[in-house]
């Protein structure tokens, strides 16, 4: 980090931007596992962050001398321990990972099935973390701090992967790193062996995104692409058109329909087709799970649903419509009794009936949507033009 940040940060003209130049510190640096002993000095020299995910990369001094590459990775296991609670066992004090490498050039490398990394857990950090280093064997002319040593092994917390080394010589190169965690591969505190099939994982709630596959067909499975792990992206910056992103198409998006369906939506039609432009969805680092651009013809919906555990923001840029509120969400547009905007019933994805205030929205109408909350929009069929939003979603818990 450029130490005038911290001046920049600190600046009272800048207060009211503080969290912009929020300082990419290191706060806990003091605790990387070499940093026990005073012979060793660490580099970092970038840091991705999702969720509870954390991967810093960066260079490791031993008396003074560069010593070597290392990453490191931690993670804080909330996922885990609840899909491994589910199996009615616990996790305890260590887990696996999962790891895939890219460098700027589209190499990759990856763990192997039956050699994953071991992430012990740290009480200075509060969670699992392990570091690969690019090399673990001493200079010829010293040795290791004892009590560093005694950390550096096949499944300690320093540790080499020879299929990482080549990849680690320049660490500066790796451009993506994915990863997904699992439980060990034996019970605790029986130690009896976990059948494969039956380990628990934290793949990133089961993680997909979207992309134009087969754009021409609406609602086509291999629009959704598998990815099963959680993606820490090291670019620093993104220019696009939207105009350049292919859209995806969707056909009753969010809508069950046809008399056999178990609810029936009367907005639910072969023709109901809506676009979306997935601007930016894995890149995202927090919590943000997508931000994309929605277009709704004429006579089109996007259905009523409810958020569980996530939240999204309807922020409209073009043309006009109605959208929906669940009555009682926002409490400032009053109960069923007040007829200010018009109270509504409409079907709720996989919930049946309920019932909505119908809001006006044009260019700069917003709909923020809470865990619990639900909402829908369409755009009504005596509009001349696209009904286009931007939304942003995000997991709220």
């Amino acid at each position: 980090m450029d130490p005038r940040l911290i001046t920049v940060a600190e600046d009272p003209a800048n207060t009211i931007f503080a969290v912009v130049f929020f300082p990419d510190r290191i706060y806990h640096q003091e605790y990387l596992n070499a940093t026990r002993s005073p012979r060793y000095r660490y580099n970092v020299q970038e840091v991705r962050g999702y969720h509870e995910v954390l991967c810093l990369k960066g260079r490791v001094f031993l008396d003074g001398a560069l010593y070597c590459n290392f990453l490191r990775f931690e993670y804080r296991g909330t996922r885990l321990t609840e899909a491994v609670r589910t199996k009615n066992r616990l996790l305890r004090d260590n887990c696996a990972a999962w790891i895939r490498l890219t460098d700027k050039a589209g190499r990759q490398v990856e763990t192997s099935g039956d050699r994953l990394l071991t992430l012990h857990w740290d009480d200075w950090v509060n969670a699992f973390q392990a570091e690969i280093w690019e090399k673990v064997e001493p200079p010829d002319t010293v040795r290791h701090d004892a009590s560093v040593l005694s950390m550096i092994g096949r499944d300690g917390q320093i540790t080499r992967l020879p299929q990482f080394g080549a990849m680690l010589t320049d660490v500066a190169s790796i451009a993506r790193v994915e990863l997904a965690f699992r439980e060990p591969a034996r019970n605790y505190p029986s130690d009896a062996p976990i059948a494969p099939d039956d380990l628990a994982w934290d793949n990133n709630y089961k993680r997909t995104h979207q992309a134009p596959v087969n754009a021409q067909q609406p609602s086509a499975n291999e629009n959704t692409v598998q990815d099963l792990n959680y993606l820490l992206d090291f670019q620093r910056g993104w220019y696009k058109q939207a105009s350049d992103v292919t859209p995806v198409l969707y056909r009753n998006a969010m809508m069950l329909g046809g008399p056999d369906g178990k609810f029936t939506n009367p907005d639910a039609d072969p023709n109901n087709i809506i676009a979306m432009r997935w601007l930016f969805q894995r890149e995202l680092g927090g919590s943000m799970i997508f931000f994309h651009e929605v277009t709704i013809p004429p006579g089109k919906v996007e259905g009523n649903h409810q958020h569980v555990g996530s939240e999204e923001l309807y922020y409209i840029i073009e043309g006009e419509g109605i959208a929906y509120l669940r009555v009682g969400d926002d409490p400032t547009l009053g109960d069923d009794t007040d007829t200010r905007y018009k109270t509504v019933p409409r079907e709720v994805f996989g919930l049946g009936t309920q019932m909505f205030k119908e809001l006006p929205v044009k260019a700069g109408s917003m709909i923020f949507t809470k865990s619990g909350g639900m909402h829908g929009i369409r755009n009504p069929p005596t509009s001349t033009q696209n009904l286009k939003f931007v939304a942003f979603l995000y997991h709220s818990a």
